[in-house]
């Protein structure tokens, strides 16, 4: 058998064992994720091969991860000398492949928005109707989950890893536009109010139909099934990929409680209220036995609510309103703010604070100080977190107060035990999550007026 066809064969048996060992795959990634994998300086060596292979060695990460990965997220994998750089062993190259993908995934999604828009227009002028409204819970904000689009792309490449590239990708995203989002309609008859009777000036009414439009966004399971076309097989290598890649980048969009992040789970929470901060708050955890089983999506509120279950908290902290985690769920499903099997958009936060009058505002990872003030002011933070005490993923949890020594009180929807901690600003600052949109994984929530 030739060279060439045995290490194909090999790279496809790799492949289907990766298939296969997903969990074990990802807790190796999440080690190589703590020594962090952008940052690593490695020593400079004659040959390209040599370089990736003590990358690989030092990163303990499966050769078909990386192999189906390359020039997408890290650049080229094998590189032959030259001075061309490489995201395995630079940052800024590594930052700039990340932008580009998500700006091109996001000018697709705007340019999918555009179409269906345009669709509904020429639907409504064939429709016969007096008037249109159009429901756009994407109107303020594009969502997406940019790791489970390209895992899903290079599953779908198998072992042609060769073929694998960003300019590719992207043209297959830019080429499926009517794909990205749908729309549905009903017709509503309305009385309004009509011309005045020019004889006698008087008010007069006029029946009209009002078709009303709803867009859905058909998002990254139709893409598994209808533009990429995976099979079952590569359908559990796409999820392998994208958890392995949110670990590996530290990206606290993927907020899915590993087995060590929650603790006291089957237990009823009913009445708690933390009352030890400026702003008294009611506690609600994700586990509880009344809820844990609760759907959020086709998720459910165990495992994947931690955002749903944070803004019931801020929300029944701060508005004259219950609002328990469930509810809170179905609210950020049915506004576009649910991210299938990766927990919630970062967009729920806002998102839901907005739709209860609360007022919200972001703060960056270097500014402590501003975190500090608010929370000693009554206001109420949610924070995006990293790997580290509170998760070994992604994990929302909610800021609840500052004591007089400057220690940091939390509401962890995970984990009771953690909500009656006191934890260093240092070490909140440091886990949260670097890849938050403008580096501001805090959103400080206050009530209106």
């Amino acid at each position: 058998m030739a060279q060439e066809e045995k290490q194909k064969q090999s790279a496809a048996h790799t492949a289907a064992g990766a298939a296969k060992t997903g969990k074990a795959i990802a807790n190796v990634a999440k080690g190589a994720a703590s020594g962090g994998l952008a940052g690593m300086e490695l020593a400079k060596s004659k040959t390209g091969k040599k370089l990736i292979l003590i990358a690989v060695v030092l990163l303990m990460i499966p050769v078909i991860i990386l192999a189906m990965l390359p020039t997408i997220i890290f650049g080229t994998l094998f590189v032959d000398g030259s001075d061309e750089k490489s995201g395995f062993t630079d940052g800024e190259t590594l930052n700039q492949n990340i932008v580009e993908l998500n700006d091109g995934i996001s000018s697709a999604l705007s340019a999918g928005l555009n179409d269906v828009l345009d669709r509904i227009e020429a639907d409504y002028q064939q429709s016969g109707c007096d008037d249109y409204e159009v429901v756009n819970p994407y109107a303020g904000d594009i969502r997406y989950n940019a790791n489970l689009f390209i895992a899903q792309y290079c599953a779908s490449k198998d072992t042609d890893a060769a073929s694998i590239s960003k300019s590719d990708m992207l043209s297959k995203l830019g080429s499926n536009t009517a794909q990205f989002y749908s729309f549905t309609y009903v017709d509503e008859p309305r009385t309004v109010e009509g011309e005045p009777n020019p004889d006698t000036g008087e008010a007069t009414t006029k029946d009209i139909t009002v078709r009303i439009y709803t867009i859905t966004y058909n998002g990254e399971s139709y893409f598994e099934n209808e533009v990429f076309a995976l099979t079952d097989e590569q359908k559990k290598l796409a999820g392998d990929y994208a958890n392995n890649l949110s670990m590996v980048l530290r990206d606290g969009n993927y907020q899915v409680l590993g087995e060590n992040d929650y603790t006291d789970y089957g237990i009823n929470y009913e009445g708690v209220v933390f009352t030890d901060g400026s702003t008294p708050v009611v506690y609600y955890n994700q586990m509880d036995d009344r809820w844990c089983d609760a759907p959020y999506g086709t998720d459910n509120v165990g495992h994947y609510g931690c955002g749903p279950t944070s803004m019931a908290i801020v929300v029944s902290s701060l508005t004259n309103e219950t609002v328990d985690p469930p509810h809170m769920a179905l609210w950020a499903y049915q506004n576009g703010h649910w991210c299938s099997g990766s927990g919630s958009y970062h967009s729920v936060v806002p998102g839901a604070a907005k739709a209860w009058g609360l007022n919200v505002e972001t703060c960056r990872r270097d500014d402590p100080q501003k975190l500090a003030d608010a929370l000693a002011s009554g206001k109420l933070v949610v924070a995006i977190m990293g790997p580290g005490h509170f998760t070994s993923r992604g994990h929302f949890i909610v800021l609840r107060g500052v004591t007089s020594a400057g220690k940091i009180l939390v509401a962890d929807p995970a984990s009771y035990r953690r909500s009656g901690q006191e934890w260093d600003i240092s070490l909140i600052m440091g886990e949260s999550s670097v890849n938050a949109a403008s580096n501001s994984p805090f959103w400080i929530i206050s009530k209106a007026g």
